[in-house]
């Protein structure tokens, strides 16, 4: 009996290799897997590890009407070539461009999933743009999978679809591997490396540009700093200067300040979240943040701002502390207080790793995904 088949695409490859690894290997134990995106190294490492047939489309991450319109034609050519059962999309530009093409090809199951919305932080005719893409993607799809509460509220509360939203388990795109996120002998002895005795260690992992509250941390750990010199910043991602560049001045801090280590994009992270001992995120905006959940099922409080996702991961004084976004006071008030409140830090370190593991192991997840899949056949 022949398998029914499954395109799974996002804009570019790291997303299919870091946010569905593993997954898309599941899958194909019942489903027909295709995995689809912009062309390079990370699609051809999808294909051996997950063991699944990959299709490379050059898809822009911004938006280039002439562009966008051949991905589209290329997309549909696709799609009439392979016949799929169902699209299933993830990231923006991926999701409106299949999803338009999937609906153009009359493919029977169109679901995409919003792993995050930039306009409700936009404004001005950028917003109405965003929003009408949007809309577009909504309205070409059969089912709309937001990755949790707070996108589904926004996706409601700014009238984007009259859909049903479907929240798979309690949200995350592939929940958690417990057995590889945990603090083995192997990865302590890693994270060795970056540890210094002594000091109180905050990191932080996502990328160096404005919108991930870079300017505030960075200006509050030298505040913090100014007052004890017993503290460490560990940042673990790469610049992206054309995408929101940070400050110059934050910038320069975090190449050369004495108590800062920059340590660029890095695949494997957890030697640096076990060399720490608290996580500190104060994103302006997330759909579900993956490296939350990481931090905490390495058994570390988190700081977060009230934003989606965050709000939703993290619960105050349980197993972190949530501040309001765009606010340096409140991030070095948190982050002062961890310092000195030894025993508090430690509680919610106890916490951390219990409460992700209830709510977003990856086991579960996988098992709510395929019932979302079967119950559409």
């Amino acid at each position: 009996m022949n398998k029914k088949k499954v395109i799974r695409i996002s804009t570019i490859p790291l997303s299919l290799n870091l946010l569905l690894k593993g997954q898309l290997k599941m899958l194909s134990a019942e489903y027909e897997v295709v995995a689809v995106s912009s062309p390079g190294e990370e699609l051809e490492e999808v294909a051996r590890r997950e063991g699944v047939r990959t299709v490379s489309v050059p898809i822009e991450r911004h938006i280039a009407p002439f562009k966008d319109l051949v991905t589209l034609f290329r997309l549909v050519q696709l799609f009439r070539k392979e016949r799929p059962w169902m699209v299933h999309s993830l990231t923006p530009k991926a999701g409106l461009l299949a999803m338009m093409a999937a609906w153009m090809c009359r493919v029977p199951v169109r679901i995409h999933t919003f792993t995050g919305l930039v306009f409700p932080t936009a404004t001005g005719l950028t917003q109405k743009i965003l929003m009408t893409t949007d809309r577009i993607t909504c309205g070409c799809a059969t089912l709309v999978n937001p990755e949790g509460e707070g996108v589904k509220r926004d996706l409601e509360r700014f009238g984007i679809t009259k859909k049903p939203l479907h929240i798979i388990g309690n949200g995350n795109i592939n929940g958690i591997d417990l057995m590889h996120f945990d603090r083995t002998a192997e990865v302590e002895a890693e994270a060795a490396k970056y540890r210094m005795e002594g000091c109180t260690t905050f990191c932080f992992v996502g990328r160096m540009v404005h919108d991930k509250g870079m300017n505030e941390l960075v200006s509050a750990f030298r505040r913090l700093y100014e007052a004890d010199r017993r503290v460490r910043l560990i940042l673990v991602g790469p610049f992206e200067d054309a995408l929101g560049p940070v400050l110059p001045e934050t910038k320069e801090q975090i190449l050369h300040h004495e108590a800062i280590r920059f340590m660029d994009f890095q695949k494997d992270i957890r030697p640096f979240l076990a060399a720490s001992d608290i996580f500190v995120f104060p994103s302006y905006r997330e759909g579900f943040p993956n490296v939350v959940i990481q931090a905490g099922a390495m058994g570390l409080p988190c700081i977060v701002t009230d934003i989606n996702g965050c709000n939703e991961i993290i619960r105050e004084g349980v197993n972190g502390i949530i501040i309001p976004p765009r606010d340096e006071d409140a991030l070095f008030k948190a982050m002062e207080r961890l310092l000195k409140e030894a025993d508090e830090r430690k509680r919610m370190a106890r916490n951390a790793r219990k409460l992700i593991a209830s709510r977003y192991g990856r086991e579960e997840l996988w098992k709510r995904l395929m019932e979302t899949y079967k119950s559409l056949e």
